[in-house]
């Protein structure tokens, strides 16, 4: 690539939204850096990325799910076939697009991505999302010329502490600005203190189960307090009587469309500890309660553990939250202004908004180097 030429970048990952979104903020900020850019995302059929990359208006490439095992299985045996088609798939995308850097940001997708490129000789940028890095970006690292984390200390070769990549409409808002709209477009009382819970876009039986059992006592007159339960689509949240749980300054929804007006309209949040729910809340400032996911390797407490350690967020094991502890623990604290207004504080050494352009810089860089 010469200083005149086009920018050729093609993006591999998909799968869930944790790739998915980081992906598209660091296409938004490339194009923006470089109006000439030519930016190309990779993912699978089966993906999510194939309703969200066209919606966002960039063009979309699938190769096939190479899936790796962790155990003796058909599925390992059938793993080195799989894998070379979907190499030589690859080597076909980046062909085409006469690449002048791959970006990996995890999942499936990516580990024949960066075999390809290291093939074709063409550099590698990897963002890891997690604080424990996914098999993909520990192989990709050993081959990439620049090395995006969004933890710090997660151990991968030469990494870069950037951030986490996320929509501007969030890395960009000011909370106490937002609150009345947010609060209002949201169904709520605009003066109310506010708790909202979530468990993501499918929800978390555990804590739907947990809030229910507390919301006739959270939100009573004497609480002076709100609760907005976004509990995951089939989800939905039953009363005693079998019909949807209906308590006064209790609201459930099963989705919110634009997570900033729930990040704008929570005096505290409850959620699980994904990458970049963790990231967008010390980004905005905002006080959390994290339940991590109770299976998988462990990642979702490690990804919370500075906030917490910070003071910026509490966590609780998933076996432990119950109704009973969010009256003892978490109503006293969304009840508390002097105490949330320091969590929000703690959270601003950890919290990164430029994510996706400092991102967008390093692969412009490795782009460059390229001889």
């Amino acid at each position: 690539m010469t200083e005149s030429a086009a920018l050729s970048v093609v993006l591999a990952g998909g799968g869930t939204a944790g790739h998915i979104s980081p992906l598209l903020a660091i296409a938004r900020a490339l194009v923006e850096a470089r109006p000439d850019a030519r930016v190309l995302a990779v993912g699978t059929a089966a993906g999510m990325e194939t309703r969200l990359v066209p919606a966002a208006g960039f063009r979309l490439e699938t190769i096939e799910r190479v899936p790796m095992p962790r155990r003796p299985s058909v599925d390992l045996l059938k793993l080195p076939v799989r894998l070379v088609r979907a190499v030589r798939q690859a080597l076909r995308i980046i062909d085409a697009a006469q690449a002048d850097v791959v970006v990996g940001v995890g999942g499936y997708v990516s580990t024949p991505l960066y075999l390809a490129a290291w093939i074709r000789r063409v550099p590698v940028a990897i963002h890891e999302a997690n604080a424990r890095p996914g098999l993909a970006n520990r192989l990709g690292a050993r081959i990439a010329r620049s090395v995006a984390v969004a933890f710090r200390g997660t151990g991968l070769p030469d990494e870069q502490w950037v951030g986490m990549p996320m929509r501007r409409e969030i890395s960009t808002l000011d909370r106490a600005a937002a609150r009345r709209k947010a609060r209002v477009s949201l169904g709520l009382d605009p003066d109310r203190a506010t708790l909202i819970v979530t468990g993501g876009s499918s929800g978390a039986a555990s804590i739907n189960r947990a809030v229910a059992a507390a919301a006739p006592k959270m939100v009573d007159d004497a609480a002076q307090v709100q609760v907005l339960h976004i509990t995951g689509r089939g989800k939905q949240v039953p009363g005693p009587d079998g019909a949807l749980l209906a308590v006064e300054g209790y609201r459930q929804v099963e989705y919110v469309d634009g997570m900033e007006n729930v990040y704008a309209a929570a005096d505290l949040l409850l959620a699980r500890a994904g990458a970049a729910t963790v990231c967008e809340v010390a980004a905005v400032g905002l006080p959390t309660v994290f339940v991590p996911l109770p299976h998988g390797n462990g990642e979702q407490r490690r990804n919370a553990s500075g906030l917490v350690d910070a003071g910026a967020a509490l966590m609780i094991e998933d076996a432990q939250l119950t109704g009973d502890w969010l009256l003892t623990e978490a109503l006293p604290l969304v009840q508390d202004p002097v105490r949330l207004e320091n969590m929000s504080r703690a959270a601003a050494p950890l919290g990164v908004r430029d994510a996706d352009v400092r991102m967008a810089e390093l692969i412009i860089d490795a782009a460059g180097g390229r001889s």
